[in-house]
């Protein structure tokens, strides 16, 4: 009896050194998702995949991306904030999800405050104040000038109505005075094609969408949306050299996790987010996609979303837009 005991005695604790084994298995152990706001293919989803294949090599693990696009991001919002806490699923989270949709929709699926752990900024995307190129204005002082001659007689295109190039037009209208019309279209390329047929007279774009017309002679940027001067058009000024105190908009990219992922998960994402976004190859794939880099700690990923979600509260409000 005594020697069963023992033998039993021996098993048990092979057992439970075995189940301790796998429970402190390093993470990552299997493949990590990461889920995208945005149908594949597109500029964000083309950064997303370059950061993913960073990150992958950085973990030393699979990343499989899951783009999962519709409802302006809540869809891919939500998915991602009901996942396990356990880093094994990301997401590629944006201002759209997290900062303007708070503001836009009644009803959020997720709260973007408290359902994830900020990991780390990862890039930002200006928008170009664009016109054609034989429409009679050289600046934006020109351009508020003509639509005050002629209320309510130019066109701007947008992505649709809250999305950020229609919400950009309307902070501009407000703080300028000026009188131009809203035509949504579902995606921002028809906007620009009517732009160069004639039929749209302004539009707010990021820069891949643009700046072949604009190498062509066939449209022109009047401002950059950003705080400071692009380095994509360096000779392209900001709205507030040009006398709009204050405004400073674009689109931003950043990792999140689902809220309750352990810290040092959380800390070994942001380590290698931040060293991805200094990669020489990635901010020149960065670069050809219209878009600069940017970095930051968990701490100040809170941060920036908090002064971000205000910010776009503001701007939505003043334009009335609202979404189902």
């Amino acid at each position: 009896m005594p020697r069963m005991k023992s033998l039993i005695a021996l098993t048990m604790a092979l057992l439970c050194a075995a189940a301790g084994g796998a429970h402190a298995q390093p993470y990552p152990s299997r493949p990590v998702q990461l889920i995208v706001p945005y149908p594949a293919g597109g500029a964000s989803d083309i950064m997303a995949r370059a950061f993913a294949e960073k990150l992958a090599a950085g973990l030393g693990a699979q990343v499989i991306v899951d783009n999962r696009a519709g409802a302006g991001g809540n869809l891919a919002g939500s998915a991602a904030a009901k996942a396990a806490p356990d880093g094994y699923t990301l997401f590629f989270g944006a201002a759209g999800p997290l900062a303007v949709n708070p503001a836009l929709y009644a009803k959020m699926p997720f709260d973007p405050a408290k359902d994830f752990a900020p990991i780390g900024l990862v890039g930002s995307m200006a928008l170009f104040l664009t016109v054609p190129a034989d429409l009679p204005v050289k600046s934006l002082p020109d351009l508020i000038a003509l639509s005050k001659a002629r209320p309510g007689a130019l066109n701007y295109a947008s992505s649709g109505v809250g999305g950020t190039t229609h919400l950009a037009m309307e902070w501009l209208k407000s703080q300028a005075g000026a009188d131009i019309t809203h035509v949504p279209y579902k995606g921002t390329a028809a906007g620009v094609a009517d732009m160069v047929g004639g039929r749209i007279q302004v539009i707010f774009d990021a820069w891949p969408t643009t700046s072949p017309h604009v190498r062509a002679g066939k449209l022109r940027y009047l401002a950059v949306s950003t705080a400071r001067r692009s380095a994509l058009e360096p000779e392209v000024p900001t709205m507030t050299e040009l006398g709009l105190s204050g405004f400073d908009l674009y689109v931003w990219y950043g990792l999140m996790a689902p809220a309750g992922t352990p810290a040092e998960i959380v800390q070994k994402l942001a380590r290698l987010t931040a060293e991805i976004t200094t990669k020489a190859d990635l901010r020149e794939r960065f670069a050809s996609l219209g878009m600069e880099p940017l970095t930051g700690t968990p701490d100040r990923f809170a941060e920036h979303l908090r002064v971000e979600t205000d910010k776009w509260a503001r701007i939505v409000k003043l334009s009335g837009a609202k979404a189902e």
